[in-house]
C-alpha cells in the first residue's frame, strides 16, 4: 500500500473508501454511510479498544462518515477535520443537517423550556444541532428537548477573536486527545477557537504547524498568532502572554510569553515557528 497519514486517509489494508480507488491498495473499497454524532462527545481511537490511546473526539452534532462497522464500533472519517478512527457505533445516528452551533463554552439540553427540570446532557462549544423552533427564552431541538436561545447562534456566524474563545475554556483541565470543556488538549484548543471564527483549521499539533498561517518573527508576534513548538501550540494573547492547555499545569492557563517559551526550551523543546494566521 502506498505511503499515508492513517490520520487523515480512509484506508487499510482490507478496506478503504470508494473515493480512493485507484489511489491506495485494499482488499475491497466501500462509499461509505453518512452519520452524525448523537452524544455529548465520542472518542476516536486508533483500534476499537476502550484502553488504546484517545486521538481525538467528535462533539455533538458532527459530521461522520463511516465505513466499517464491528462489534459496536464504527470505523470512518469526520468531516470537519477529515480524522479518521474507531469511535462507538451507540454515539452515531441518522443525519439531520444542523442549523445552529454552541457558542457557550457549555450548555446544557432540557427535557422541557425550564432550568428547574433535570438536565438531559451537557453540549460543548463548537457542538452543532437543528433547532425547531423557540419556547419563550430556549430554543427547540430536532429529537427533541430545549437549549438556552443566547447560548446558540446560526451555523453561519463566527467569532473574530480566536483568543477571546480560548479564553472561556481557561482552568479546563489538560485531556490527551480531549476537545470538550471538561478537557481538551493544545491543539484542540487552538482547533476549537478557530473553528468558532470561521477558520479550517487540523486537528494535530504538527498538522497545525505545517498547515496554517505564514511564518513570522516572534519580535512581530500580536494576538491571534500561532506558536508552535514539536508536538505543542499556543496562541498569542498580547505581547506579554500566551494562552495554552499545557501538561505543565495540567490546564488551560495564561502563562509570560517569555517565560514560558524559555520554559519550555529548558525541557528541550525550543519554539519551532510563529505563524501569522489568516
Amino acid at each position: 500500500m502506498n505511503a499515508f497519514d492513517r490520520r487523515l486517509v480512509p484506508a487499510r489494508p482490507d478496506l478503504a473508501a470508494e473515493h480512493l480507488r485507484g489511489t491506495v491498495e485494499a482488499a475491497r473499497f466501500v462509499p461509505g454511510v453518512a452519520r452524525r454524532v448523537i452524544e455529548t462527545a465520542i472518542a476516536l481511537r486508533r483500534e476499537p479498544d476502550p484502553t488504546t490511546s484517545l486521538d481525538t473526539e467528535a462533539l455533538f452534532g458532527e459530521a461522520v462518515t463511516i465505513y466499517d462497522e464491528a462489534e459496536g464500533w464504527a470505523w470512518g472519517q469526520l468531516a470537519r477535520d477529515g480524522y479518521v478512527g474507531w469511535m462507538p457505533a451507540n454515539g452515531l445516528g441518522a443525519p439531520a443537517p444542523p442549523t445552529h452551533r454552541v457558542g457557550a463554552v457549555r450548555t446544557f439540553l432540557y427535557p422541557t423550556p425550564s432550568i428547574r427540570q433535570p438536565y438531559l446532557m451537557a453540549l460543548s462549544l463548537g457542538s452543532e444541532v437543528r433547532v425547531t423552533g423557540q419556547d419563550g427564552l430556549f430554543l427547540a431541538l430536532a429529537g427533541g428537548g430545549f437549549v438556552f436561545a443566547r447560548h446558540l447562534q446560526p451555523l453561519g456566524s463566527v467569532e473574530n477573536d480566536p483568543v477571546g474563545v480560548a479564553e472561556q475554556f481557561l482552568g479546563v483541565p489538560y485531556l490527551w486527545g480531549g476537545k470538550t470543556s471538561l478537557g481538551l488538549d493544545c491543539s484542540a484548543l487552538v482547533q476549537t477557537a478557530l473553528h468558532a471564527c470561521g477558520i479550517a483549521c487540523p486537528r494535530d499539533s504538527d498538522m497545525q504547524a505545517q498547515g496554517l498561517g505564514s511564518p513570522i518573527a516572534l519580535a512581530e508576534a500580536r494576538r491571534g498568532d500561532l506558536l508552535a513548538w514539536k508536538g505543542h501550540v499556543a496562541l498569542v494573547r498580547d505581547g506579554e502572554t500566551m494562552i495554552h492547555a499545557n501538561g505543565h499545569t495540567m490546564t488551560v492557563a495564561i502563562e509570560g510569553l517569555a517565560a514560558g517559551i524559555d520554559r519550555i526550551a529548558a525541557s528541550g523543546d525550543p519554539l519551532a515557528a510563529v505563524k501569522r494566521l489568516g
